[in-house]
């Protein structure tokens, strides 16, 4: 659905010209699953009661979600282009993962920086540095209570929900290219350049073994859903199963002619296991038979990744070199004309002979990405896919809606010559649209960071932290600096400098001004020595009156105490003077309570910023 972000103009705004915001599409999955909730029923007895869809506008209101529908895979093809998400400082998008709970996408970038994006209108949220070096792979624990990260530098990273660091270890020398957790949590296992497999026990962080038979970098890993079994793919073309425990190569899948890019198996029932690599070909391997069984035909230039629906198990997307994603459904072969028919092995005579069945994409994005796609993943509901691509672009995917059949003639499926010969692109209305989004995304990003950002240091007074000094070109400007009052105490004065009898021995008087107004002083000399710092205070006894000694005649060397900082019950706050809380001149401000949350949102509701609940 499209829901009016900023409903383009602000009531209360009554400055200058302003840029009229559009829409901004925001998909809204509750009301499908509270369809689907209302109505469903137990799978033995029947479907659901709901009427089926059909090509037309009245049936969104019927639109279900996936899980509701096991046997219609079709239904579910992420067709439609939903947004495009970019950052402010651009760099190529190498991993993409929704949040366990589907509220957020996390990317990871060349950068190494971790971006978070909205799961529902798909602008920024935050961002924050991971690594020092480009992020490879991320992959959530299956409890859902961790996220491993892996870099360029062999390093691997411990991440809470909150994205707070609490452990990294170091364990290849070389980049990270795959990385799996077991399916109890306990340990995880990574693939690396350096032609191993090495598992680590996860909370301990202790590595436990060293898979070796790879002849050259293994690029992909993956760990059995349910069992003790690893999946390897290597630069050597070869595809190996693991026992973790021994760590002994179980059998050797030769097939790919060309280095291997993912290797992955199907989530649901783990009877499958699809690889993909730079042969232009994704198979599909049967488990139980150790031969491959569907070839997956249709790119035109390297398969670089691919993903497993979370729900059927016979939908497959691809993502190749050249920007394109395809959707393969398994159980349809979509042969085009003139190609010969071929059957799957399981319904010929010999099935541990015959050839593999060729399959062709059900549904294809040829110009869904300027670049390599090199990340793929669905939504925990499984109603939106997101690309990570190194045109350094994020997008999100999603099935038409009924009655929609502008999305099949978009640029993303013609291109933009195509597409505008057809009249479902403008040129310039499209770089204008992108140049919005992008300025929408540039705002968003500048909005959320307003609260990460550090605050410069400061020099502070000795003894009276979050004060700071005073300046000589301090006059209250933006270009002087800062004010000559201090935060929070009205308009009193600020203290003056703190005297130091003769200074520091041996130094520049303008030298020690300097670094006096720095806040860069070196440690005091030792007291006592003659010749060197102020001789030692005397020793007085406990409540002595200094109001005994007449003006001027303090002990030798005992410097005098500063004088009141101001009138009428001025001072600082907090410090054992009394604060005035009436509305005298003492100028210190008392803050008063917080508003609730609820009154907050009542405030903002009279000026017309929300809109009233339908």
């Amino acid at each position: 659905m499209d829901r009016d972000y900023q409903n383009n103009f602000d009531r209360n705004y009554d400055g200058g010209y302003r840029r009229q915001v559009g829409k901004r599409a925001v998909t809204d999955y509750g009301s499908s699953m509270v369809q689907w909730m209302r109505n469903r029923q137990p799978r033995y007895k029947a479907a659901s009661k709901v009427e089926c869809e059909r090509p037309s506008a009245s049936y969104i209101v019927d639109m279900l979600p996936p899980i509701a529908k096991p046997q219609n895979p079709a239904d579910t093809i992420p067709a439609k282009h939903l947004h495009s998400s970019l950052n402010k400082a651009r760099h190529a998008v190498n991993v993409v993962r929704w949040t366990p709970e589907g509220r957020r996408l996390l990317t990871g970038s060349y950068s190494g920086e971790f971006t978070l994006w909205n799961g529902s209108a798909f602008n920024f949220e935050t961002i924050m540095q991971a690594h020092d070096v480009a992020i490879r792979v991320a992959t959530y624990s299956h409890n859902e209570d961790w996220l491993l990260s892996a870099c360029n530098d062999g390093v691997i990273k411990y991440w809470q929900p909150n994205f707070n660091n609490v452990k990294a270890i170091h364990a290849h020398n070389d980049p990270i290219r795959g990385i799996s957790f077991s399916p109890n949590d306990t340990k995880f296992v990574t693939a690396s350049d350096d032609a191993t497999l090495k598992i680590f026990d996860f909370a301990g962080g202790v590595e436990e073994s060293i898979l070796t038979g790879h002849n050259w970098d293994a690029k992909s890993v993956d760990w059995h859903p349910t069992k003790g079994l690893l999946v390897s793919g290597s630069k050597d073309h070869q595809v190996k199963l693991w026992d973790p425990r021994t760590g002994r190569c179980l059998t050797t899948l030769h097939g790919h002619k060309n280095t291997l890019a993912k290797t992955l198996f199907e989530p649901r029932q783990g009877q499958l296991l699809a690889t993909c690599g730079r042969d232009q070909v994704a198979r599909i391997f049967d488990l139980r038979m150790m031969r491959d069984i569907c070839l997956l035909r249709g790119h035109e230039k390297e398969v670089s990744t691919l993903i497993w629906h979370p729900f059927h198990t016979c939908l497959l997307s691809t993502g190749g070199n050249d920007g394109s994603i395809y959707h393969y459904l398994l159980n349809e072969p979509n042969i085009p004309p003139n190609t010969a028919v071929t059957i799957p092995p399981y319904d010929s005579a010999d099935p541990k002979t015959a050839p593999a069945q060729t399959i062709y994409p059900a549904h294809r994005l040829q110009h869904a990405h300027d670049a390599p796609v090199w990340s793929l993943d669905w939504h925990p509901i499984g109603h939106i896919l997101a690309s990570g691509s190194n045109d350094r672009v994020t997008r999100f995917w999603t099935r038409a809606r009924p009655g929609e059949t502008d999305c099949f003639n978009d640029r993303w499926h013609l291109g933009e010559a195509a597409s505008e010969s057809q009249g479902t692109w403008n040129a310039r209305l499209g770089r204008k649209s992108m140049r919005d989004e992008e300025e929408l995304e540039m705002e968003d990003e500048a909005d959320g960071l307003v609260d990460q950002t550090m605050p410069s240091r400061q020099a502070v007074l000795p003894g009276l932290p979050g004060l700071a000094l005073p300046s000589a070109n301090n006059d209250g400007t933006s270009t002087g600096g800062a004010q000559k009052t201090l935060q929070g105490l009205g308009n009193l004065p600020p203290p003056p400098p703190i005297p130091l009898p003769g200074g520091i021995p041996g130094m520049d008087p303008a030298k020690f001004a300097e670094l006096l107004a720095s806040g860069k002083l070196p440690p005091p000399p030792p007291i006592g020595i003659p010749g060197q710092g102020l001789p030692p205070p005397p020793i007085l006894p406990p409540n002595f009156d200094f109001s005994k000694f007449p003006p001027g005649m303090l002990p030798p060397g005992f410097p005098p105490p500063p004088p009141p900082l101001g009138v009428g019950g001025g001072g600082l706050p907090g410090i054992g003077m009394k604060e005035n809380v009436g509305g005298g001149g003492s100028g210190i401000r008392r803050r008063g309570p917080l508003p609730s949350q609820q009154e907050s949102l009542m405030e903002e509701q009279r000026k017309g910023k929300y809109r009233s609940a339908r």
